[in-house]
């Protein structure tokens, strides 16, 4: 790789990046401009920055390399990506939150539900789950970018880690929300680009879409411990009710796909514009963004199978095992596949893909958290709406705060943690706060004690899940192991397989409901 093209273009795209900065700096006159833009943004503009922090590195590279063990069914994600986190998202569920925040003078996701429910612990409390968990999420975000330059540049990766997060604190300390819009909207650009030329490449290489009916074929090399869990094939569902069923389903197909519509920040994005008419016209062009943007990871991310089976005689998992373990990395798919099947001057457009995927959804999920400590926690919380100056200097000492979390994060997560990282907080915000959220916009007969009960009652049921039921994650956090000798108490049946959202969110829904019927009744 040329190092001195390759400084030059990351040079171009930082000084971009910066300047864009500087103009979100340049117009943020105020705690509204800092927290929302003003309410001013162009529908384009929200549409492309919903869009790029929604997609990041975890579609790229996390969900790709999934994929590449899957199959194509997680274009079913896609769809719901679509239909639910754009359709639903922006027409339904955007333009009551935009009228309603503007009504309420609402800054921030938590203090939507906090005013709307008059209730300052609801807002705290909010505030909280956001600045706790959110670092999870961001930093399956940053191992994404970082991996594809330890393996395409040979970086350490460690470095890798810091300089990402460096560059977005900066531009989202001093730019505000405007300016993680206007440098969101042109990493869009960039990954959509980049998306496309991967997928012309891809169908070159492979020979058009004659390449499907290839992979299919090669349905009898998947190995033998995944057609136990039910795999059927690249281009197939696996068996329902099998146990790679579940995970599909369950985790990634549901839990993003549902759990996006409880995203404090992508529902920040809806207070940004003016009017409800310009969410309706940021429908096409968030939908043509999102179709492409996790529909070619998923299809590229499946044909790397037959690529590496034509040209190395080996599956794709095969290719990315790790010496140390001796288990394959899917983390590393991606970044492989580009290596070997790639022109040159494709490494480096993916490279400044990968960063402004990484960088765009970092941005909005700093910012988020940054907000949540300084608006939701301190002052509305603690300074019970007092200093009101103090707000954004608050947030900035938040993201601050944010960075240092996810980079201690991203240094011990596990190999292969992107897309499970993933789905786990998208399911977590769908378990704590979609009730909530949709009784906010939809429901007048909710009550503050209703909201508080089944907010307490999806973070606990969706914590014990994990904790104690989920193997997956119940093994590699090791409390149920170290209490009750199991890595999971439900170890070798279909529940140890089932999505924690499939349990909190139905709780949090039914406790919402009943406690404010029954606190209805009372009054």
């Amino acid at each position: 790789m040329n190092l001195q093209i390759l400084l030059i273009i990351i040079g171009i795209y930082a000084l971009i990046v910066g300047y864009l900065g500087w103009l979100g700096y340049k117009s943020t006159k105020s705690a509204s401009d800092y927290l929302v833009g003003g309410r001013q943004i162009h529908p384009v503009l929200m549409s492309l920055a919903y869009g790029s922090t929604f997609i990041s590195t975890s579609a790229i590279v996390g969900f790709a390399g999934v994929a590449s063990m899957m199959g194509m069914g997680l274009l079913w994600l896609t769809m719901l990506n679509i239909f639910i986190g754009i359709f639903i998202a922006f027409a339904i569920f955007g333009t009551r939150t935009r009228r309603i925040g503007a009504e309420l003078d609402a800054h921030t996701f938590p203090e939507l539900l906090g005013r709307r429910f008059k209730s300052r612990f609801i807002q705290g409390f909010s505030g909280f789950i956001i600045a706790v968990l959110m670092p999870l999420y961001a930093a399956a975000v940053m191992i994404g970018g970082a991996r594809f330059l330890e393996v395409q540049l040979g970086l350490n990766f460690s470095l890798s880690l810091f300089v990402f997060a460096s560059i977005v604190v900066v531009y989202v300390f001093y730019g505000g929300l405007k300016g993680v819009v206007y440098t969101d909207a042109f990493q869009g650009t960039i990954m959509l680009v980049g998306m496309l030329v991967l997928l012309g490449y891809t169908y070159s290489h492979l020979g058009g879409f004659s390449s499907h009916q290839a992979l299919t074929d090669m349905s009898s090399l998947v190995p033998q411990k995944l057609v136990a869990d039910g795999h059927r094939g690249w281009t197939a569902m696996p068996e329902f009710n099998s146990k790679l069923w579940w995970t599909m389903v369950s985790t990634i197909i549901m839990g993003v796909g549902i759990g996006v519509l409880a995203q404090p920040q992508l529902c920040v994005r809806f207070m940004t514009v003016k009017s409800s008419k310009e969410l309706y016209r940021a429908l096409i062009p968030g939908s043509i963004f999102i179709l492409i943007m996790t529909g070619v990871p998923y299809i590229v991310g499946s044909l790397t199978n037959l690529y590496f089976w034509q040209k190395e005689n080996k599956i794709a998992l095969a290719m990315v095992v790790d010496p140390a373990t001796g288990k394959p990395n899917i983390d590393k798919l991606i970044p492989t596949y580009i290596g070997y099947a790639m022109p040159e001057w494709f490494a480096y457009l993916f490279m400044v893909t990968l960063l402004a995927a990484a960088m765009s959804t970092l941005s909005g999920l700093f910012h988020a958290i940054g907000t949540s400590i300084g608006r939701d926690l301190y002052q509305q919380s603690i300074a019970k709406g007092n200093h009101q100056e103090r707000t954004v200097p608050f947030a900035k000492t938040g993201i601050l705060v944010a960075f240092v979390a996810t980079i201690l994060l991203a240094y011990n997560l596990a190999p292969g943690i992107i897309a499970i990282a993933t789905a786990l907080f998208f399911g977590m915000c769908a378990a704590v706060f979609l009730p909530a959220y949709i009784s906010a916009l939809f429901w007048k007969g909710a009550t503050r004690t209703g909201v508080v009960s089944g907010m307490l009652t999806g973070m606990f049921s969706w914590g014990i899940w994990v904790l104690f039921f989920h193997e997956k994650e119940s093994s590699a956090l090791g409390l149920s192991n170290m209490l009750f000798g199991k890595t999971s108490l439900v170890s070798g049946t279909t529940w140890a397989v089932v999505d924690p959202i499939l349990i909190g969110l139905p709780l949090s829904a039914i406790v919402t409901v009943v406690v404010s019927l029954m606190k209805n009744r009372q009054s």
